[in-house]
């Protein structure tokens, strides 16, 4: 009987000194996911390995030289980019601090003091004629005190902390993708306007051409001042659409300037003749991957992760709370210090639950299942969003092609027109108003159909970046990673 007992007492012990978990167990949600995209274009299915480059530099696949400099500038210099480092790296600080309440705190101290009593002090004789005592004080000592994690209260806030910067390095990298993406699409809207203006400086070239021919016309008496009158309203709509495009491109260079951290009024970039992007051959993988890919969903699960953990916490409190504690030390009047009648010491544990709180630890509780519930329903919405913005961008890049190879026979067929409409003008076969709509229509074509690629390059970025941007979960640091720091984790560099 007495074995069984001792037994029974060790298994006790052992289990009080390996601690109780108490967060529930982890699973993040699973989801029934389709073998393959339901939208089609010039993306193939690959294996994660083929898809775009492994350190995310994903806009070099376009090819363009300056585009490369200023995404470059951009991991540089952002502002924006930095300040959700500096987050993640107050993230990370928070975990550390989690961290240190498992292990014992130590500290010590040391003072010297020179001190006087008061000739009126407490409790002394009136008729007693002694001086005040004058005395020193030295002292040294240490203490210590441990918080044993039997219920895994602190483990699970230094898990919960440590998964929130895990959220936070996703973030960031999310952030970086969106900034990415959106220079991107500046810049490439920016060269759109390019190739607008040098359809307009063409077409006012020839609208200027054909307003001479109007003038002579109607000098010779062959034509009626309202063809004079209509070529000189089609030029003058011309320029003040070419107005009103170098506008647009000096604000769309002013945001420019902003993602790469300058000053807009010392930035500049030249212009360039023709639209130079064409789409890019790109894998696309296949819906399981998305999950891999993507460093929202990533982070939208490690804060399903930490709320977990956090459970743990609020259902920790419901036990007792023990604390184990120690001093000792030196205290002298002079500076024998060392000598053992001088020293002090002193031990002691104690342990502190709640008997009544008026239902507090039970509304803790019910915060944290409910904070748990909505980070798995964002979780969810968070995926679906995903792919809803991959079928997007699928979408959009097989339709604009077709739009695009239609808009240029119809850019084809209007240009045709018009040179047809001008040769019937000057041979005196036709009025101007045939001219003038045929002038309308061949600008409109022409504009649209840079427009079309335009918007065909940038649905291209929007896909890429809705697939990660060549992101995956093996740059996501893991809880001990998260904990790792270096000099310009201080402030010593950047």
């Amino acid at each position: 009987m007495k074995r069984h007992a001792t037994a029974l007492m060790t298994a006790v012990g052992a289990a009080l000194l390996s601690g109780c978990d108490l967060a529930p167990v982890y699973e993040p949600p699973h989801f029934i996911l389709p073998a393959s995209y339901q939208g089609s274009g010039p993306f193939t299915v690959a294996t994660p390995d083929e898809a775009l480059s492994p350190r995310g530099n994903w806009w070099t696949l376009f090819g363009d030289e300056q585009l490369n400099q200023l995404e470059d500038q951009l991991g540089r210099e952002n502002p924006t980019l930095q300040a959700a480092a500096d987050a993640y790296g107050q993230a990370r600080a928070l975990a550390a601090e989690a961290q240190s309440a498992e292990s014992p705190q130590v500290s010590a101290d040391a003072g010297t003091s020179y001190n006087k009593t008061s000739v009126e002090r407490l409790f002394r004789n009136p008729k007693s004629t002694s001086s005040p005592i004058r005395e020193a004080s030295n002292q040294w000592g240490v203490a210590a005190s441990w918080e044993p994690d039997f219920w895994h209260a602190l483990r699970n806030s230094a898990h919960a902390q440590k998964r929130l910067a895990q959220a936070s390095a996703a973030d960031l990298a999310t952030a970086r993708l969106s900034l990415q993406a959106e220079l991107a699409n500046d810049y490439i809207a920016l060269r759109g306007l390019d190739a607008q203006l040098e359809v307009l400086r063409q077409s006012i070239t020839s609208y200027q051409t054909a307003v001479e021919v109007a003038r002579l016309r109607t000098n010779g008496k062959i034509a009626s001042g309202l063809d004079l009158a209509r070529a000189l309203s089609q030029l003058d709509s011309a320029q003040a659409q070419q107005t009103e495009t170098q506008m647009q491109r000096d604000l769309m260079q002013h945001a420019v300037a902003v993602l790469v951290g300058v000053i807009p009024s010392t930035f500049s970039i030249a212009p360039v003749h023709g639209f130079p992007f064409t789409p890019p051959q790109l894998p696309a993988g296949v819906p399981a991957e998305l999950l891999q890919r993507r460093p929202d969903i990533a982070s939208a699960e490690r804060q399903m992760a930490a709320a977990n953990a956090s459970i743990g916490v609020s259902r920790a409190a419901f036990y007792p709370n023990v604390t184990f504690s120690a001093a000792g030390g030196f205290v002298d009047s002079g500076f024998n210090l060392l000598s053992l009648p001088n020293s002090l010491w002193s031990v002691g544990a104690g342990a502190m639950t709640p008997l009544f709180d008026g239902g507090l630890r039970r509304a803790q509780l019910r915060h944290s299942w409910a904070e748990y519930a909505q980070t798995r329903d964002n979780y969810r919405g968070t995926v679906l969003s995903a792919f809803q913005e991959v079928e997007d961008g699928l979408s959009q890049t097989q339709r604009l092609a077709t739009e695009d190879t239609q808009e240029r026979e119809a850019s084809d067929q209007a240009a045709q027109a018009l040179s047809i409409s001008t040769l019937l003008y000057k041979d005196g076969l036709d009025n101007y108003l045939s001219v003038s709509v045929a002038q309308v229509q061949s600008l409109a074509t022409q504009l649209t159909e840079v427009q079309i690629r335009v918007r065909q390059v940038q649905a291209d970025v929007s896909l890429i970046r809705a697939l990660g941007g060549g992101w995956t979960l093996k740059a996501l640091p893991d809880e001990k990673q998260t904990l790792q720091f270096t000099e310009s984790d201080y402030g010593v560099a950047r």
